[in-house]
């Protein structure tokens, strides 16, 4: 093993395996203390290496999260370049493409991409790929034609999808990063590997049999009532892509070796790590908050009226309430001021919400002792009920404040503030912040029509 501190600076030139190894868990054990000490003596909090995959603090402000990512940020730039280095020369060592270095970027999927770049060969003690090779041990196994070799991939593929996904679901109860980030990416990654096994596959035929995987795995999950359409439709865009940038590394990969049965069972090891560290670490979901707003041309105090508790409203229209999607219904209250209890009753339940803040005609502010089911899940049966309809998606707190903007006008805002327990927050935050913002408008426009209706005496 020969260390070179240039190897952590010039991107020219290669790396062996045990170089790469080595200045990896170098590197990442001198960042997590550095880490550790910015959080404990800047902002007072602890630091633990799952962290990374969970950075926002529950007990810090937005603004205090804020500076708290910046200076970590700051800190990580010269580990960053480092690493990046180290990546590229690992890959001109190997035989791949330079340009995969994107995936170090990528939360879970780097995990992988190191594990793999570790285990690879250099190039000069790669056997040159030929379509006539025999293979050798669980090689053996796999079938020579297209339609066999995808077939097995889609096969194997869907298998370890059911496996891993009552794990998560089931036994550690979490919609997690293994679930949604690592699950699709090892799809891609061992379809192109057990397709291309013994013979040259292209491009296209890869990301296709990767595609097939990932669908069959949603398939399946339907077929024995474990999930809904919607819920499939809407983690669809993510787990096809991360499933074909799997599928694309594994492309590559067939150039080097027959790794296949190898790689198979270490990503399988891996995934089931990773869902292991993030039930231990157990993170805490980050609160959200949506608004929306409407002008109402009605006084603040009529407005108000039809705030406190509204009539029932009429059947939707919106294309999202027809997938199943709670919609609102109408609001009743019981008793006035601080202690009442409104109910505000969905189409999967009502939701109750004590009253905290009572300021009349100005702000009506309620917490949320009850959330009803978010949806009816789309399915082939008479009902299912997959576990994410309980405990994963909670509305905390609300309000309506109403602003006068002239003596017959009112800007009324409705607020929600949430949290929902499915990883990567940040992109089920967006269909969540969707969804949200659709039930806002329903109950708003509701209320300014019969405000308005009012007014003008209809």
């Amino acid at each position: 093993m020969k260390l070179r501190f240039s190897d952590l600076i010039s991107p020219t030139g290669k790396i062996g395996r045990a170089e790469y190894v080595f200045w990896g868990v170098v590197l990442f054990a001198i960042k997590y203390n550095i880490d550790r000490i910015i959080a404990y003596q800047l902002f007072h909090q602890n630091w633990r290496i799952w962290e990374y995959l969970f950075p926002v603090k529950a007990n810090l402000s937005v603004q205090e999260n804020r500076n708290f990512l910046i200076a970590l940020l700051i800190a990580a730039l010269p580990f960053i370049w480092s690493g990046c280095v180290l990546t590229v020369k690992r890959l001109r060592a190997s035989g791949l493409p330079v340009w995969l270095v994107v995936l170090f970027f990528v939360p879970i999927a780097n995990l992988f991409f190191f594990a793999i770049l570790a285990m690879l060969p250099e190039r000069e003690e790669i056997r040159v790929r030929r379509v006539d090779d025999e293979g050798s041990g669980l090689g053996n196994l796999i079938p020579r034609s297209r339609a066999g070799s995808a077939f097995l991939a889609v096969s194997l593929n869907a298998l370890s999808a059911i496996v891993f996904t009552r794990f998560s679901v089931q036994t550690l109860n979490q919609y997690g990063w293994g679930l949604f980030v690592g699950l699709p990416f090892c799809i891609g990654l061992t379809s192109s590997l057990i397709y291309s096994y013994h013979q040259y596959r292209k491009w296209a035929e890869c990301i296709a049999v990767a595609l097939i995987s990932i669908s069959m795995a949603g398939l399946v999950l339907l077929v024995v009532a474990f999930e809904g359409i919607i819920c499939l439709l809407m983690a669809a865009p993510v787990l096809g892509v991360l499933a074909m940038v799997g599928s694309t590394l594994g492309y590559w990969l067939q150039f080097q070796s027959n790794a296949a049965p190898k790689l198979y069972c270490v990503s399988n090891v891996l995934l089931f790590a990773i869902m292991m560290i993030q039930a231990i670490s157990n993170p805490q979901p980050t609160m959200f908050s949506v608004k929306t707003s409407i002008e109402i041309a009605a006084p603040a105090q009529t407005v108000w009226n039809h705030v406190v508790s509204f009539s029932e409203l009429p059947s939707p229209r919106e294309w999202i309430f027809k997938t199943g999607i709670a919609y609102p219904i109408r609001a009743e209250i019981q008793g006035r001021g601080v202690g009442a209890v409104r109910h505000c009753v969905f189409s999967t339940g009502s939701f109750v919400e004590p009253i905290t803040v009572w300021d009349e005609p100005h702000l009506l502010r309620f917490g949320v002792l009850k959330n009803p089911a978010p949806m009816q899940e789309w399915t082939i049966y008479e009902d299912i009920h997959p576990p994410h309809l309980d405990g994963f998606f909670l509305s905390q707190q609300g309000q309506f404040q109403l602003k006068s903007i002239s003596a017959d006008r009112t800007l009324l805002e409705g607020t929600t503030w949430y949290y929902h327990n499915l990883w990567p927050e940040s992109y089920w935050r967006f269909w969540s912040d969707i969804i949200i913002h659709n039930i806002h408008l329903r109950v708003l426009k509701h209320i300014k029509f019969t405000a308005e209706s009012w007014r003008n005496g209809v």
